[in-house]
């Protein structure tokens, strides 16, 4: 889908839509969506809030002539002839004839999506009482950027140059989220402030003070402390058999250790909702078999 800047929208009695702006290559675009009913859109008009000076008018059955905005004249910077009234031979097939879910896309030959503050709609053989509409819109939405995910943060990270033959950590270099106070063995800790995200802290691993250079990785290992307060790995990941050549090859491993361990995580949960529910399962089946005994005991 298009990265929408602006929407505008329109409901009537039997006919709704929207008509969404957008830029692409440079161009103006708009995507006019029926949500309700069916219409022939034979032209469109558009504009700023400035409703001063000459209107631009199509004349003839493509008027927009007694169209109002809160009982105020619309003055049209634009208008664009889309095709002529009446469905005619092509029926429902006509190019600018749209039944509901149909979306119908045009080029509005503008420089800047901050021109159109109003837009109006002239159509013909509409599912409106009317049959036809000069419709006008205003204050359109502008869509709210969508927010970036939240990035996981860790405690410990360990940035290993190698490994013992049991895969535990044998030398590299150990970073916390933050330097411990006192830290009497001079554990290395993100700067003060810093999110303990991971590319912040391979950021501060690649930095002067640490001196830690990518291509001595073998394997990078995440670190939070349980309940009792042990520390447990979380995740890791290995380099290619070349080795790291870039923190961007090193962000990309991550990603795909990350996706595998969220993915394993996922259906560990699913696995345990499952067992519980089989246990709660045999559970009532069997305080249901002994009730049934109970009943059929002959107490007498």
């Amino acid at each position: 889908m298009p990265d929408y800047a602006k929407i505008f929208t329109y409901q009537v009695d039997g006919l709704s839509y929207t008509v969404s702006l957008y830029e692409e290559n440079g161009t103006i675009l708009a995507d006019i969506a029926v949500t309700e009913g069916s219409m022939d859109v034979n032209a469109v008009y558009f504009g700023d809030d400035d409703f001063s000076g000459k209107s631009a008018s199509l004349g003839g059955p493509l008027n927009m002539n007694g169209a109002s905005l809160d009982g105020e004249k619309v003055q049209w910077d634009e208008a664009i002839e889309l095709s002529r009234p009446g469905i005619g031979p092509m029926g429902d097939d006509k190019e600018t004839y749209l039944h509901q879910g149909d979306t119908l896309t045009i080029d509005l030959g503008v420089d800047s999506l901050d021109d159109i503050d109003t837009f109006g709609i002239r159509a013909t053989s509409t599912s409106t009482d009317a049959g036809s509409i000069k419709a006008v819109s205003s204050d359109p939405e502008e869509p709210e950027e969508p927010e970036d995910p939240e990035e996981p943060t860790y405690e410990k990270v360990f940035f290993g140059w190698d490994f013992k033959d049991d895969d535990s950590p044998l030398s590299g270099r150990w970073i916390l989220d933050q330097a411990p106070d006192p830290n009497p063995y001079q554990a290395d800790g993100l700067p003060e402030g810093t999110e303990p995200t991971f590319e912040n802290y391979l950021d501060y691993y690649a930095s002067d003070p640490v001196w830690g250079d990518v291509d001595l990785l073998q394997g990078v290992v995440f670190y939070e402390h349980d309940e009792n307060g042990a520390l447990q790995e979380l995740f890791r990941f290995e380099a290619p058999e070349d080795g790291f050549q870039s923190k961007e090859e090193v962000m990309d491993a991550y990603h795909d250790a990350l996706d595998a361990y969220e993915a394993e995580q996922e259906t560990a949960g699913t696995d345990l909702l499952a067992a519980l529910s089989l246990d709660l399962d045999e559970t009532t089946e069997t305080e249901v078999e002994d009730q049934s005994e109970e009943e059929d005991y002959d107490y007498a």
